[in-house]
Protein backbone atom coordinates (compact mmCIF):
# COMPACT_ATOMS: atom_id res chain seq x y z
CA UNK A 1 0.00 0.00 0.00
CA UNK A 2 1.01 3.27 -0.54
CA UNK A 3 2.24 5.87 1.97
CA UNK A 4 -0.22 8.31 2.99
CA UNK A 5 1.22 12.50 2.35
CA UNK A 6 1.61 12.52 5.55
CA UNK A 7 3.77 9.48 5.97
CA UNK A 8 6.30 10.81 2.92
CA UNK A 9 8.99 12.47 5.15
CA UNK A 10 9.18 10.57 8.09
CA UNK A 11 8.97 7.18 6.61
CA UNK A 12 11.64 8.45 4.07
CA UNK A 13 13.79 9.15 7.22
CA UNK A 14 13.52 5.94 8.57
CA UNK A 15 14.01 4.34 6.00
CA UNK A 16 17.30 6.45 5.74
CA UNK A 17 18.27 5.24 9.33
CA UNK A 18 17.29 1.53 8.80
CA UNK A 19 20.05 2.01 5.21
CA UNK A 20 22.67 3.13 7.33
CA UNK A 21 22.61 0.62 9.85
CA UNK A 22 22.01 -2.28 7.04
CA UNK A 23 24.55 -0.89 5.53
CA UNK A 24 27.37 -0.79 8.02
CA UNK A 25 27.57 2.64 8.54
CA UNK A 26 27.22 2.85 12.57
CA UNK A 27 29.59 5.58 13.36
CA UNK A 28 27.83 8.03 11.04
CA UNK A 29 24.43 7.30 11.69
CA UNK A 30 24.82 8.46 15.66
CA UNK A 31 25.48 12.18 13.93
CA UNK A 32 22.27 11.62 11.65
CA UNK A 33 20.10 13.32 14.55
CA UNK A 34 21.93 16.31 14.62
CA UNK A 35 23.09 16.34 11.19
CA UNK A 36 19.18 16.27 9.82
CA UNK A 37 18.10 18.81 12.28
CA UNK A 38 20.64 20.95 11.00
CA UNK A 39 19.60 20.94 7.45
CA UNK A 40 16.63 20.96 8.23
CA UNK A 41 16.32 23.65 10.32
CA UNK A 42 13.24 26.02 9.43
CA UNK A 43 15.38 29.03 10.59
CA UNK A 44 17.99 28.02 7.48
CA UNK A 45 15.33 29.35 4.72
CA UNK A 46 12.04 31.18 4.98
CA UNK A 47 10.31 29.13 2.21
CA UNK A 48 11.33 25.77 4.01
CA UNK A 49 8.09 25.04 6.09
CA UNK A 50 6.40 25.62 2.42
CA UNK A 51 8.32 23.24 0.43
CA UNK A 52 8.22 20.71 3.32
CA UNK A 53 3.92 21.12 3.22
CA UNK A 54 3.72 21.01 -0.25
CA UNK A 55 5.39 17.33 -0.33
CA UNK A 56 3.19 16.14 2.21
CA UNK A 57 0.48 17.69 0.85
CA UNK A 58 1.35 15.39 -2.75
CA UNK A 59 -1.91 13.19 -3.16
CA UNK A 60 -1.94 9.49 -2.42
CA UNK A 61 -1.04 7.74 -6.16
CA UNK A 62 -2.26 4.70 -7.21
CA UNK A 63 -0.23 1.46 -6.48
CA UNK A 64 0.00 0.47 -10.39
CA UNK A 65 2.37 2.40 -11.84
CA UNK A 66 5.44 1.99 -14.60
CA UNK A 67 8.60 3.33 -13.17
CA UNK A 68 11.76 4.19 -15.65
CA UNK A 69 15.17 4.89 -14.55
CA UNK A 70 17.19 3.78 -17.14
CA UNK A 71 16.00 6.79 -19.70
CA UNK A 72 17.07 9.71 -20.12
CA UNK A 73 13.80 11.47 -18.50
CA UNK A 74 13.11 10.35 -15.47
CA UNK A 75 9.54 8.60 -15.60
CA UNK A 76 6.83 7.37 -13.54
CA UNK A 77 3.59 6.68 -15.41
CA UNK A 78 0.89 6.92 -13.19
CA UNK A 79 -2.75 7.37 -14.13
CA UNK A 80 -4.17 10.59 -12.08
CA UNK A 81 -7.48 12.09 -12.23
CA UNK A 82 -7.52 15.87 -13.66
CA UNK A 83 -7.87 17.16 -10.32
CA UNK A 84 -4.72 15.54 -8.98
CA UNK A 85 -2.64 16.16 -11.54
CA UNK A 86 -3.84 19.83 -11.53
CA UNK A 87 -2.84 19.30 -7.31
CA UNK A 88 0.32 17.43 -8.00
CA UNK A 89 1.61 20.25 -10.66
CA UNK A 90 0.40 23.25 -8.45
CA UNK A 91 2.58 21.40 -5.48
CA UNK A 92 5.78 20.14 -7.63
CA UNK A 93 5.87 24.16 -8.72
CA UNK A 94 6.00 25.46 -5.36
CA UNK A 95 9.22 23.71 -5.50
CA UNK A 96 10.68 25.72 -8.19
CA UNK A 97 13.00 26.27 -9.15
CA UNK A 98 14.05 22.56 -11.04
CA UNK A 99 17.69 22.81 -11.80
CA UNK A 100 18.97 18.97 -12.59
CA UNK A 101 16.22 16.29 -14.56
CA UNK A 102 14.37 15.93 -16.89
CA UNK A 103 11.74 14.09 -15.30
CA UNK A 104 8.23 13.18 -16.25
CA UNK A 105 6.21 12.30 -13.24
CA UNK A 106 2.39 11.11 -14.45
CA UNK A 107 2.04 13.44 -17.71
CA UNK A 108 3.73 16.41 -16.08
CA UNK A 109 6.54 17.36 -17.52
CA UNK A 110 9.90 18.87 -15.84
CA UNK A 111 11.67 20.85 -17.93
CA UNK A 112 15.04 21.36 -16.15
CA UNK A 113 17.51 24.18 -16.31
CA UNK A 114 20.22 21.58 -16.98
CA UNK A 115 19.66 18.71 -18.94
CA UNK A 116 21.46 16.07 -16.57
CA UNK A 117 21.09 13.46 -19.06
CA UNK A 118 23.72 14.97 -21.16
CA UNK A 119 26.18 14.58 -18.55
CA UNK A 120 25.24 11.41 -17.61
CA UNK A 121 25.32 9.86 -21.29
CA UNK A 122 28.99 11.70 -21.41
CA UNK A 123 30.11 9.35 -17.82
CA UNK A 124 28.07 6.57 -17.89
CA UNK A 125 30.05 4.74 -20.71
CA UNK A 126 33.20 5.11 -18.75
CA UNK A 127 32.10 3.98 -15.27
CA UNK A 128 33.22 0.34 -13.59
CA UNK A 129 29.46 -1.38 -13.62
CA UNK A 130 27.54 0.64 -10.87
CA UNK A 131 25.50 -2.83 -10.46
CA UNK A 132 26.04 -3.90 -6.61
CA UNK A 133 28.03 -1.04 -5.88
CA UNK A 134 27.76 1.47 -2.94
CA UNK A 135 27.77 4.99 -4.19
CA UNK A 136 28.16 8.58 -3.01
CA UNK A 137 27.04 11.51 -4.84
CA UNK A 138 28.36 14.69 -3.21
CA UNK A 139 26.64 17.52 -4.72
CA UNK A 140 24.13 15.63 -6.16
CA UNK A 141 21.22 18.59 -6.19
CA UNK A 142 17.32 17.00 -6.76
CA UNK A 143 19.03 13.74 -7.27
CA UNK A 144 18.36 13.22 -11.21
CA UNK A 145 21.82 11.14 -11.29
CA UNK A 146 21.14 9.19 -7.92
CA UNK A 147 17.63 7.99 -10.02
CA UNK A 148 20.11 7.05 -12.74
CA UNK A 149 22.88 5.19 -10.51
CA UNK A 150 19.74 3.50 -8.97
CA UNK A 151 18.46 2.58 -12.58
CA UNK A 152 21.95 1.12 -13.30
CA UNK A 153 21.49 -1.36 -10.44
CA UNK A 154 23.37 0.43 -7.70
CA UNK A 155 22.62 -1.29 -4.38
CA UNK A 156 22.60 1.67 -2.04
CA UNK A 157 22.95 5.66 -3.21
CA UNK A 158 23.51 8.36 -0.86
CA UNK A 159 22.75 12.04 -2.03
CA UNK A 160 24.70 14.41 -0.07
CA UNK A 161 23.78 18.47 -0.42
CA UNK A 162 23.32 20.84 2.33
CA UNK A 163 20.53 22.46 -0.28
CA UNK A 164 16.98 21.82 1.69
CA UNK A 165 14.53 22.81 -1.62
CA UNK A 166 16.82 19.90 -3.03
CA UNK A 167 16.01 17.74 -0.43
CA UNK A 168 12.25 18.19 -1.02
CA UNK A 169 12.62 17.98 -4.62
CA UNK A 170 14.41 14.81 -4.19
CA UNK A 171 11.50 13.54 -2.08
CA UNK A 172 8.95 14.93 -4.20
CA UNK A 173 10.24 12.81 -7.27
CA UNK A 174 10.26 10.04 -4.44
CA UNK A 175 6.64 9.78 -3.88
CA UNK A 176 6.17 9.77 -7.43
CA UNK A 177 8.61 6.45 -7.83
CA UNK A 178 7.39 4.51 -4.74
CA UNK A 179 9.26 1.71 -4.01
CA UNK A 180 10.07 1.16 -7.49
CA UNK A 181 13.94 0.86 -6.76
CA UNK A 182 13.58 -0.98 -3.27
CA UNK A 183 14.52 2.12 -1.61
CA UNK A 184 17.88 1.96 -2.68
CA UNK A 185 18.11 5.73 -3.13
CA UNK A 186 18.57 8.66 -0.64
CA UNK A 187 18.98 11.70 0.49
CA UNK A 188 20.80 13.81 3.45
CA UNK A 189 20.60 17.16 3.60
CA UNK A 190 24.76 18.26 4.53
CA UNK A 191 28.08 18.78 2.86
CA UNK A 192 31.24 16.46 2.42
CA UNK A 193 32.70 17.94 5.11
CA UNK A 194 29.90 16.30 7.11
CA UNK A 195 30.91 13.36 5.99
CA UNK A 196 32.91 11.32 9.05
CA UNK A 197 36.44 11.03 8.21
CA UNK A 198 38.04 7.89 6.73
CA UNK A 199 34.91 6.78 6.48
CA UNK A 200 36.13 4.55 3.40
CA UNK A 201 32.78 2.86 2.82
CA UNK A 202 31.78 3.82 -1.18
CA UNK A 203 32.63 2.19 -3.43
CA UNK A 204 32.20 4.61 -5.96
CA UNK A 205 32.42 8.25 -5.48
CA UNK A 206 30.78 11.27 -7.54
CA UNK A 207 31.63 14.74 -7.15
CA UNK A 208 30.21 16.74 -9.79
CA UNK A 209 29.91 20.37 -10.30
CA UNK A 210 31.76 20.72 -6.99
CA UNK A 211 35.46 21.10 -6.89
CA UNK A 212 35.44 24.64 -8.35
CA UNK A 213 33.27 26.08 -5.55
CA UNK A 214 36.01 24.91 -3.03
CA UNK A 215 38.77 27.50 -1.32
CA UNK A 216 40.54 24.34 -0.77
CA UNK A 217 40.30 22.46 -4.01
CA UNK A 218 42.91 19.45 -2.42
CA UNK A 219 41.38 19.36 0.83
CA UNK A 220 37.98 18.38 -1.34
CA UNK A 221 40.40 15.54 -2.85
CA UNK A 222 41.32 14.40 0.37
CA UNK A 223 37.65 14.18 1.89
CA UNK A 224 36.48 11.97 -1.43
CA UNK A 225 39.48 9.60 -1.28
CA UNK A 226 38.44 9.29 2.69
CA UNK A 227 34.91 8.62 1.90
CA UNK A 228 36.28 5.42 -1.12
CA UNK A 229 36.94 2.00 0.38
CA UNK A 230 40.01 1.00 -1.01
CA UNK A 231 39.87 0.25 -4.31
CA UNK A 232 37.15 2.86 -5.24
CA UNK A 233 36.32 4.53 -8.55
CA UNK A 234 36.04 8.46 -8.19
CA UNK A 235 34.08 10.60 -10.48
CA UNK A 236 35.05 14.27 -10.76
CA UNK A 237 33.52 16.70 -12.78
CA UNK A 238 34.78 20.25 -12.81
CA UNK A 239 34.87 23.63 -14.69
CA UNK A 240 38.43 23.42 -16.22
CA UNK A 241 40.57 25.91 -18.84
CA UNK A 242 42.55 24.91 -21.65
CA UNK A 243 46.02 24.64 -20.95
CA UNK A 244 48.76 22.42 -19.66
CA UNK A 245 49.54 20.75 -16.06
CA UNK A 246 50.75 23.77 -14.75
CA UNK A 247 47.96 25.72 -15.72
CA UNK A 248 45.51 26.63 -13.59
CA UNK A 249 42.91 30.05 -13.40
CA UNK A 250 41.47 32.02 -10.61
CA UNK A 251 38.51 34.49 -11.29
CA UNK A 252 37.59 37.51 -9.42
CA UNK A 253 34.69 38.28 -7.74
CA UNK A 254 32.28 36.40 -10.23
CA UNK A 255 32.78 33.94 -12.72
CA UNK A 256 29.72 33.56 -15.27
CA UNK A 257 27.86 35.32 -12.87
CA UNK A 258 28.24 32.74 -10.43
CA UNK A 259 29.92 33.55 -6.80
CA UNK A 260 32.67 31.85 -4.80
CA UNK A 261 34.20 30.14 -7.67
CA UNK A 262 37.87 29.44 -6.85
CA UNK A 263 39.83 27.60 -8.90
CA UNK A 264 40.04 26.24 -12.58
CA UNK A 265 42.81 24.18 -13.51
CA UNK A 266 43.66 22.64 -16.89
CA UNK A 267 42.26 18.87 -17.17
CA UNK A 268 46.20 18.25 -17.20
CA UNK A 269 46.70 19.89 -14.18
CA UNK A 270 43.46 18.26 -12.35
CA UNK A 271 44.90 14.91 -12.91
CA UNK A 272 48.02 16.02 -11.44
CA UNK A 273 46.36 17.18 -8.29
CA UNK A 274 44.82 13.97 -8.36
CA UNK A 275 48.05 12.50 -8.82
CA UNK A 276 49.15 14.41 -5.71
CA UNK A 277 46.21 13.46 -3.77
CA UNK A 278 47.62 9.68 -4.15
CA UNK A 279 44.71 8.20 -6.84
CA UNK A 280 46.01 6.11 -9.57
CA UNK A 281 44.57 4.93 -12.61
CA UNK A 282 43.85 8.78 -13.69
CA UNK A 283 42.29 9.65 -16.94
CA UNK A 284 40.15 11.94 -18.41
CA UNK A 285 37.40 10.71 -19.85
CA UNK A 286 35.43 14.10 -21.72
CA UNK A 287 35.85 17.71 -21.66
CA UNK A 288 32.96 19.82 -23.48
CA UNK A 289 31.91 23.55 -23.68
CA UNK A 290 28.67 23.71 -22.27
CA UNK A 291 26.13 24.28 -24.92
CA UNK A 292 23.38 26.61 -24.96
CA UNK A 293 20.55 23.87 -25.25
CA UNK A 294 22.48 22.27 -22.25
CA UNK A 295 22.04 25.01 -19.33
CA UNK A 296 18.92 27.48 -20.65
CA UNK A 297 16.01 28.69 -18.86
CA UNK A 298 12.79 27.08 -18.72
CA UNK A 299 9.26 27.15 -17.60
CA UNK A 300 10.77 25.57 -14.45
CA UNK A 301 13.30 27.66 -13.90
CA UNK A 302 12.41 31.34 -14.91
CA UNK A 303 15.63 33.30 -13.49
CA UNK A 304 18.65 33.60 -15.86
CA UNK A 305 20.69 31.23 -16.95
CA UNK A 306 23.76 30.50 -19.24
CA UNK A 307 22.86 32.34 -22.16
CA UNK A 308 22.67 35.24 -19.42
CA UNK A 309 25.62 34.30 -18.52
CA UNK A 310 27.64 34.86 -21.78
CA UNK A 311 28.86 37.77 -23.40
CA UNK A 312 26.36 38.57 -26.19
CA UNK A 313 28.59 39.67 -28.58
CA UNK A 314 31.23 36.78 -28.47
CA UNK A 315 29.56 33.71 -26.66
CA UNK A 316 33.01 32.21 -25.86
CA UNK A 317 33.19 34.73 -23.47
CA UNK A 318 31.49 35.30 -19.82
CA UNK A 319 30.29 38.38 -19.28
CA UNK A 320 33.17 39.16 -17.30
CA UNK A 321 35.57 38.17 -20.51
CA UNK A 322 37.12 35.06 -18.97
CA UNK A 323 36.50 32.22 -20.89
CA UNK A 324 33.12 30.33 -21.28
CA UNK A 325 32.39 27.48 -19.32
CA UNK A 326 34.28 24.20 -20.20
CA UNK A 327 34.00 20.96 -18.11
CA UNK A 328 35.91 18.58 -17.70
CA UNK A 329 35.17 14.75 -15.94
CA UNK A 330 38.16 12.37 -14.88
CA UNK A 331 38.29 9.43 -13.43
CA UNK A 332 40.23 7.78 -10.75
CA UNK A 333 41.02 5.08 -8.44
CA UNK A 334 42.11 5.02 -4.79
CA UNK A 335 44.94 2.35 -4.29
CA UNK A 336 43.61 -0.81 -2.93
Amino acid sequence: MPDTPSDTLAQAERRLYLAFLEQGLTDWLAQLPGQLARGLDRRRHGDLPAWEKAVAKLPVLPATRAVDLTSDTVTVDVDLSDADRRRCENLLRILMPWRKGPYRLGDIGIDTEWRSDWKWQRVAPHLSPLAGRRVLDVGGGNGYHAWRMAGAGAAFVLVIDPSPRFHYQFHAVRHFVGDADDYRAHFLPVGIEDVPENLAAFDTVFSMGVLYHRASPLDHLRQLKDALAPGGELVLETLVVEGDERTVFMPGERYASMPNVYFLPSSRALAHWLDRSGFEAIRCVDETVTRLDEQRSTAWMTFHSLANFLDPDDRAKTVEGYPAPRRATLIARKPG
